[in-house]
């Protein structure tokens, strides 16, 4: 009878922790060219700490650039596990060469779809210091593209093509935000590119 009565309230408890458990949460990042966070996880870069695990966790405050995370943390959301993101590593991230003046397509890889306001890509200013953690200051902060979405759900992978200035040499970092619909947060990737 004890035994009945254990198992029963074990289960109960399990029944309770299960219905009001938090649903999945939507996760993503820029797969190509690699981010910060999928040259994390490739084990391309390494000492990247949680992120080489998490690639799709870089989610932070929304309203990016008025709000979201701190100048300093914009790479890893404002998220000190993943602060790895925004160590400069002295301008020795990786670089994807890109040409100025000519398109680079990007892909999302999304390992849970969540409702989306839109996708916007941000490039630093000529000038930018890559030994330095990224800033506002540092980034143009009119979009390169702004892909709105009206709440849909993006697919497992989505690719954007965007513009890029004739006027960028070096190495420049692009920013990418991911913008939820339904929830406070976005996600942000940003990828190491040289002109």
């Amino acid at each position: 009878m004890r035994k009945r009565t254990a198992l029963a309230a074990l289960a109960a408890g399990l029944a309770v922790l299960l219905g009001t458990a938090a649903p999945a949460q939507s996760h993503g990042y820029i797969s190509t060219p690699p981010s910060r966070a999928a040259l994390c996880a490739a084990d391309v870069v390494s000492d990247c700490g949680d992120i080489q695990w998490e690639p799709q966790s870089v989610e932070g405050p929304k309203g990016f650039p008025d709000q979201g995370p701190a100048d300093g943390t914009i790479c890893s959301g404002g998220i000190d596990r993943f602060a790895q993101l925004d160590d400069p590593r002295g301008g020795n991230w990786p670089t994807t060469p890109v040409t100025a003046g000519q398109p680079l397509t990007l892909t999302w890889t999304f390992t849970a779809e969540h409702s989306t306001t839109s996708f916007r890509y941000f490039l630093t200013k000529q000038g930018w210091d890559p030994t330095q953690p990224l800033t506002r200051d540092d980034l143009d902060l009119t979009p390169l593209l702004t892909v709105p979405m009206d709440g849909a759900q993006p697919p497992a992978t989505l690719s954007h093509t965007i513009p890029l200035p004739s006027d960028r040499t070096g190495h420049q970092l692009l920013l990418a935000v991911w913008d939820i619909a339904d929830t406070g947060n976005a996600f942000y990737s940003c990828t190491d590119l040289g002109f």
